[in-house]
């Protein structure tokens, strides 16, 4: 987490921190219960980045300053940019919210997302953009848009739905009610719940946990999942046998074999 005596920029925000291969990316401006405003989504569309250029990094963890994750956008300031039709990520960069949209980039390393009290909106839309979430037991979760007359446009109506049917989906979408982290968790939008006090503990230990697997083979699973999720199971099995033949021919591979013979902790490269 950052040190809270220095006062965040008035506009948020993104804090990065290197543990090992893990950067931790903290969304910081609790004084406004983490609002999204165009700077900070520069600067998350920049750090997603930074996780899938540097080969040193294999995980990323997002987090959040204060009590709260955040509680969706900062609409004055994002207002402007929604009715011009323009996004506040810049053109080039890896897309937080992973939505595969022309001139962005797709992340392809893995990310877990540790939330807490408010998550609102787009902090929802954030974490389904993810892969692994972990809930503090004190969460509040909206999905708030038709509250304010707009759409979910960061992939919630796409997302929910996917992970708890369209059903559950609209139940939430259409009545913009708030919800706690059991019922997050019962519709698969999370996957651990936690204590507020042990919930970066324990999204750091699962994002070290992937970060000592292999490399390569930590980033085909995902995108091979990803590939099931958005194409369908005939697509991705496609990729079997090229995926897997080019992975066993990986130094990773061998340093498997050879950990494996040799009982011990395999050292990965990412070659």
């Amino acid at each position: 987490m950052p040190d809270m005596n220095t006062l965040p920029h008035p506009e948020g925000q993104i804090d990065c921190t290197v543990h090992g291969a893990v950067l931790q990316m903290c969304i910081n401006r609790p004084a406004k219960r983490n609002g999204f405003t165009p700077k900070m989504f520069r600067e998350l569309g920049e750090a997603y980045t930074r996780l899938d250029d540097d080969p040193a990094l294999r995980v990323g963890v997002l987090c959040a300053a204060g009590d709260h994750f955040t509680a969706g956008l900062d609409l004055p300031t994002i207002a402007p940019l929604m009715q011009r039709g323009e996004k506040a990520v810049p053109l080039g960069l890896v897309d937080p919210l992973n939505l595969g949209m022309d001139g962005y980039r797709r992340r392809t390393k893995p990310m877990v997302v540790a939330v807490q009290g408010i998550t609102y909106t787009l902090g929802i839309e954030l974490m389904l953009a993810a892969d692994i979430v972990v809930a503090a037991d004190d969460c509040r979760f909206s999905q708030l848009e038709v509250q304010r007359g707009i759409m979910a446009t960061g992939g919630a109506t796409l997302r929910m739905a996917e992970r708890a049917g369209s059903g559950n989906a609209l139940l939430h979408l259409l009545t913009a009610d708030v919800f706690g982290s059991a019922e997050a968790l019962r519709l698969n939008f999370v996957q651990k719940v936690v204590p507020a006090a042990g919930l970066l503990p324990e999204a750091m230990r699962i994002a070290e946990q992937i970060a000592a697997q292999a490399p390569l083979a930590v980033v085909a699973t995902r995108l091979n999942v990803l590939k099931a999720v958005e194409h369908g199971p005939l697509v991705a099995m496609h990729d079997f046998l090229p995926v897997q033949q080019r992975l066993s021919r990986s130094d990773d591979a061998a340093e498997g074999v050879r950990s494996f013979v040799e009982k011990r902790a395999a050292r990965f490269t990412g070659q």
